[in-house]
């Protein structure tokens, strides 16, 4: 009698380059880019970041490009809302399976709560359709292996908004490594900090409980994941981590509804008067009633169950090592990366106060990095890249500074996508449905390890076959 194969072990076992063959794509400019014609695009998830970014900027800047054909929320209030904030003249459904029924559609950008992506995904997908989605691609492994086999079987393409690559001084470390100026990478120290501001914001929203974004491994970290992936430029093959919530949730003596009916609005540091912003009120405040969802929800509040502190250790396929850590209540934002290599280092920072001359408004930092409209800051004109090779002095680079709009990676990401411009193509910024796939799985791995002390194999997970060379298979 025959042995019975299951697919994940069919395909582990008829090695990597089937398996990478079935998944991977070629950039996706060559996928959205083969007509004259404007194309039909659809948002589903109209909340503040698909209004703003997949909303207004793309009609304004690339109008010439697309055509919104539908908009789709659950809640009524905020896609009509949407409607007008963005400017466009096109239907709105709160009903998913009837805008896919009623609408064609070319282009579908998903903006929704982490933990649903996946079932736009695959719907757009069965229906043949490209497909943009917002990080993280999705929350659990499950998820992630229905998406795999989604795309395998369609014949639309997943794009995955990773904008952090885009980044302007990313894609210059990204070139400098490629370069071997220190040789072969052997480890990575990453470490990231969230301000009072930024990181407080996490915990008074949905991204607070795990089962809507499977914890800021998954809905923050998989920018950084991704990063991290696309620079070393192989695979993860094993997860080990530490978390736990100590400063949110619980970890509080007063806490109430929310912060504008909150009776601690005097001696509560992280009060946050969302008054004060118009579009924030008219989108959310002004709709509450259709969801019981508040923005402005109280961050102290017991149901938060995710972590604040992550500190997370990753093997590649090609043996480099990576130390990351996450950190949600920082007194400054910005981040410290360090790459060794074998003959020399690199490394830069940023957001450092002591090390600006005029440190920036901590308030305002997340807001101008979200913002598209502007893309420097004039107390400051460079960010300060080294490197130093083993037995020479080190080298010092005053690469111009570009913060809004993700380091400059919004815009440029949305030119591949739509003009299918791109002048550093070798660096193959596109990232597809692996990309997003080994993103999601570090921070799904990490959660595991956390929850259970011990590390975790990528390749428990799903049926992906880490590769040593991300391009191998090309």
């Amino acid at each position: 009698m025959g042995t019975k194969i299951t697919r994940r072990k069919f395909v582990k076992t008829t090695g990597a380059a089937i398996a990478g063959s079935m998944i991977f794509s070629p950039a996706f400019s060559q996928v959205l880019n083969t007509s004259t014609l404007k194309k039909r695009v659809a948002l589903v998830g109209t909340g503040s970041r698909g209004n703003s970014f997949f909303g207004k900027f793309l009609k304004n800047e690339y109008g010439d490009l697309v055509e919104f054909v539908g908009l789709c929320d659950h809640n009524i209030g905020r896609v009509t809302y949407a409607k007008n904030f963005i400017g466009v003249d096109c239907p709105t459904f709160t009903d998913f399976d009837e805008m896919l029924s009623k609408v064609k559609i070319d282009l579908l950008m998903v903006t929704t709560v982490d933990a649903t992506h996946h079932e736009f995904i695959i719907k757009g997908l069965q229906k043949n359709i490209d497909v943009v989605t917002e990080k993280p691609m999705t929350t659990d492994e499950q998820k992630c292996q229905q998406i795999i086999d989604a795309q395998r079987d369609s014949k639309g393409k997943l794009i995955m908004a990773f904008n952090y690559r885009y980044g302007k001084v990313f894609t210059k470390l990204k070139e400098i490594i490629d370069s071997k100026e220190i040789g072969d990478l052997i480890s990575v120290d990453l470490h990231w900090y969230l301000n009072t501001f930024h990181g407080a914001d996490y915990f008074r929203r949905w991204h607070g409980l795990r089962e809507k974004s499977g914890t800021l491994l998954l809905h923050k970290s998989a920018h950084h994941f991704d990063l991290l992936n696309w620079m070393i430029g192989s695979d993860p093959v094993e997860v080990y981590a530490n978390g736990a919530l100590e400063k949110y949730g619980k970890n509080n003596a007063f806490r109430g509804k929310n912060c504008r009916s909150c009776e601690h609005t005097k001696e509560c540091d992280f009060y946050y008067d969302m008054t004060k912003n118009e579009n924030y009120m008219n989108l959310y405040a002004a709709n509450e009633k259709y969801d019981g969802y508040l923005r402005d929800n109280c961050l102290w509040r017991e149901e938060i169950n995710i972590f604040d502190k992550m500190s997370v250790l990753v093997k590649y396929a090609n043996n480099v090592e990576v130390n990351y850590s996450l950190t949600t209540y920082s007194p400054f934002e910005g981040f410290r990366f360090a790459f060794n290599g074998k003959e020399g280092r690199l490394e830069t920072e940023e957001g450092i106060p002591w090390r600006e001359t005029n440190p920036e408004d901590q308030a305002k930092i997340h807001e101008k990095e979200m913002d598209n409209t502007s893309h420097t800051k004039k107390e400051v004109n460079f960010h300060e890249i080294v490197t130093q090779r083993n037995f020479e002095e080190y080298k010092r680079i005053e690469f111009p500074y570009v913060r809004a709009g993700h380091w400059g990676g919004d815009k440029l990401m949305f030119d591949e996508i739509f003009r299918g411009e791109n002048s550093k193509p070798m660096l193959n910024h596109a990232a597809n449905v692996r990309d997003g796939s080994l993103a999601v799985l570090i921070g799904i791995a990490a959660c595991k390890s956390i929850d259970t002390g011990l590390p975790v194999k990528i390749s428990e997970l799903t049926d992906l076959v880490p590769q040593i060379h991300k391009w191998e298979n090309f």
